[in-house]
């Protein structure tokens, strides 16, 4: 998703606050939980809780644990000798030293710098001085500490079509990581991508993993996608009631009802109003606020 959080201090003001691996597990029971209790949406922190700590960190998915969030969000992308990595642009400008580290090798793409530079950047100063210090971590760190934490992860596959491949590598380290067992197939985990050819290679590659769509696809569409997808995710500004009832009237990849997780949702009269529409879940960097709007 697109929309750049804001430093906490601002927001405290405004919102008060390989082969193997690749082969299928058993059938599968269904896409992960969707929904809230008693069918309040599911609060989904972007990034981690990326109001109140640097996003895409370990602080941020942290943080979010310590504010009572079990799904988190993250961005994967690849390094230019093929690690994996949680970052959400595509150049480490925005929220990285790598200006000043690496003065002469603009516009400083992630694919244009091996994991062990990026491991020497600060990935938490342009946030606030507290977090001075926090790295990029490698999809690795990210999903040890998801785990350690007893947290669920939304991870989406970001602009695959600079990384050919990367689905692949990504289910490579998800099962390395323990991440395709039945467990955390079935209840923890759901990869997602603006790319409906990524979403297909992984739903071709690995048919148990619960997949989702970020996008508002035509209903008209909509059935091609249900193929291969259990999740259509938008933004919210495009989003209407009669949109999310056409979604959720159709099935999905494992046979259950096609879900809804909008984004990017970040104070109450939002959040209120996308619930109102029936979504199943809401992305948000401020999930205590969106929290409390929706019960």
């Amino acid at each position: 998703m697109h929309l750049r959080p804001r430093p906490a201090a601002a927001l405290a003001a405004t919102a008060a606050g390989v082969t193997a691996l690749l082969v299928p597990a058993p059938a599968h029971a269904g896409p992960a939980a969707a929904a809230g209790p008693q069918g309040t949406p599911l609060v989904i922190a972007h990034r981690g809780a990326s109001a109140y700590a640097p996003e895409n960190t370990l602080a941020a998915v942290d943080t979010a644990d310590r504010m009572g969030f079990a799904w988190v969000e993250n961005d994967v992308q690849r390094t230019r000798d093929g690690e994996l990595v949680v970052v959400h642009d595509d150049s480490l400008a925005r929220t990285t030293d790598v200006e000043q580290r690496f003065p002469g090798r603009a516009p400083w793409k992630v694919g244009d710098f091996t994991a062990a530079e990026i491991a020497t950047l600060d990935a938490g100063s342009w946030f606030g001085g507290q977090w001075a210090g926090a790295r990029v971590p490698t999809l690795r760190q990210y999903l040890r500490r998801v785990d350690d934490n007893g947290q669920k992860l939304l991870l989406e596959i970001k602009k695959p079509e600079l990384y050919p491949g990367i689905e692949r590598d990504t289910l490579r380290v998800l099962g390395e990581e323990g991440w395709l067992d039945r467990r955390h197939v079935h209840g923890r985990l759901v990869v997602q991508s603006f790319g409906a050819d990524s979403i297909r290679a992984v739903h071709e590659q690995r048919p148990d993993v619960t997949t989702g769509f970020l996008g508002t696809p035509a209903v008209a569409d909509l059935p091609s996608y249900a193929a291969f997808t259990d999740q259509i995710n938008p933004s919210h500004t495009s989003l209407t009631a009669e949109y999310v009832a056409a979604v959720q009237a159709l099935k999905g990849a494992h046979g259950k009802r096609l879900r809804v997780s909008t984004w990017t949702v970040n104070d109450a009269a939002g959040a209120a109003r996308v619930a109102a529409f029936g979504v199943d879940g809401i992305i948000t960097n401020n999930p205590d606020v969106v929290r409390d709007a929706v019960g």
